[in-house]
């Protein structure tokens, strides 16, 4: 049974593993706590509730149990050079043509709240509601921390152009 979810949506849920970690091997290791806890827990799923939101909320919650407390920082902290990098973020985003390493690297210099709201909403497209859900934060909470991000981020990118 554990099969049909895994290939509907094992490939998104390895996205936001990826999107959530500072390299591939933590990647795996989320994907792979993600679905054990999936596995474990499957009995306790709500069938009334969307399964993508719930198995969001699972690897959200592995990651900052796991992730966050051992204050490991999130993408791009531990890369040895700017090549190293580049080459992560355009093999992981091969379709794009546009490079937005400027932008990802300034998401990833955010506070943990609003790196993960902006993280859930904009890169892995849930809506407020399923973002709201998988944070355990009221929407207008979703909606504010958004609009700060985006002015640090305004801001952020801004003072790049600059230099």
């Amino acid at each position: 049974m554990l099969d049909v979810y895994i290939d509907k949506y094992g490939k998104r849920l390895y996205g936001l593993c990826r999107t959530l970690c500072t390299n591939k091997d933590d990647a795996e290791d989320l994907y792979q706590e993600t679905w054990l806890k999936v596995h474990r827990k499957l009995h306790q799923y709500n069938q009334e509730l969307e399964f993508q939101g719930w198995l969001t909320k699972i690897c959200v919650n592995t990651y900052k149990d796991q992730y966050r407390k051992k204050k490991i920082s999130l993408l791009f902290d531990y890369f040895s050079s700017q090549e190293e990098k580049d080459l992560i973020l355009n093999s992981a985003q091969e379709e794009k043509k546009e490079d937005f390493s400027d932008l990802h690297a300034a998401v990833h210099g955010l506070p943990d709240k609003l790196k993960m709201t902006v993280i859930l909403f904009y890169f892995q497209d849930l809506s407020l509601t399923e973002t709201a859900k998988v944070l355990d934060i009221p929407e207008g909470t979703v909606k504010s921390r958004l609009s700060k991000a985006r002015a640090l981020l305004k801001e952020k990118m801004l003072h790049e152009l600059e230099f």
